[in-house]
Order: C-alpha cells, then sequence, then structure tokens
C-alpha cells in the first residue's frame, strides 16, 4: 500500500464541536489553548490526508474497511516529542502506547467503517485501528488492548 503524506496545514480556526484534544509535548496545532492542549473538531481531522484500511478486530466479525488517518501523520504536524502516547476514551478507558507502534505499523484513527461514520454510541467518533491482519505480531492481546474506540483524548509524554 502506497502511503502519501499530505502538505496541508492544519487549520488556525477554533474548533466548533471538538472531539479530539491532545496535550503534552507537542510544539504546534491548529489551534492551541493557552493551557497547551490542541483541540480538533471532525472538519479539522478529515482535512488530513486520508488512509483506508481493510482488517479484522476481535470485537467485530470478519473485515471491515476502516478510513480515517494515520496517527503519525497527526502527531508529526503536532511536533509531538515523546515516547508514549497515552489515549483516553470517552468512557474514561485508558491506555499508554509506545510512539514506535506509530511508525512501525500503519495505525490510524479511523472515523469510518465499512463506509458509514463512526458514532458515539458505536465505538466512535474515533477509534485507533492496527492493521492486525497485516503482521501477525499485532495478533498478540497486548495490542488489542490499544485498539481505543470512542477516542476523546491523546497526551504526549
Amino acid at each position: 500500500m502506497a502511503l502519501t503524506l499530505g502538505t496541508a496545514a492544519l487549520p488556525a480556526e477554533a474548533p466548533q464541536e471538538p472531539i479530539l484534544r491532545i496535550t503534552g509535548q507537542i510544539e504546534k496545532a491548529g489551534r492551541i489553548a493557552e493551557y497547551g492542549a490542541a483541540e480538533f473538531d471532525r472538519a479539522m481531522l478529515e482535512a488530513l490526508p486520508k488512509l483506508v484500511l481493510e482488517t479484522s478486530t476481535v470485537v467485530t466479525d470478519g473485515v471491515h474497511r476502516f478510513s480515517g488517518f494515520l496517527m503519525r501523520d497527526l502527531l508529526d504536524r503536532l511536533g509531538a516529542e515523546g515516547e508514549t502516547v497515552t489515549a483516553t476514551a470517552l468512557n474514561d478507558y485508558s491506555v499508554d502506547i509506545s510512539m514506535s507502534d506509530f511508525h512501525d505499523f500503519d495505525v490510524i484513527v479511523a472515523m469510518e467503517m465499512d463506509g458509514a461514520p463512526l458514532a458515539r454510541d458505536d465505538k466512535g467518533p474515533l477509534w485507533i485501528v492496527y492493521p492486525r491482519d497485516d503482521h501477525a505480531v499485532l495478533q498478540d492481546i497486548r495490542y488489542d488492548y490499544r485498539w481505543v474506540w470512542q477516542l476523546s483524548e491523546l497526551h504526549v509524554k
């Protein structure tokens, strides 16, 4: 699969209805609040280069087609510097993910599954998805815990 990284800058306007907040060791963002956080609404995230990934999951049946953006694209655009990203969901589930995961694998933040937007009451609006079927190592349960659905916040440390 060929990947291209977009060169467009993230929008500088304030998000309308933020769905993702990023804190920690970041240098820049489309919108940085005075307390050091970047917040993004759906339109801002949709402006990032798209990637489609087909893979199975441990919580759904069969192979699904996920559409979203590469996590490393977002973190690179923010100037994220750190070893770990803590991903937190709307239900307060959180897990630490090594920054190396995002460079070693094409981990996406999915916004759609099988052509439909991810709904808040079913894994959405954002879901961290690994290319599970492309790498045998990703079929280990340790990686399954990193598939954060209802993603709402990232903290880079």
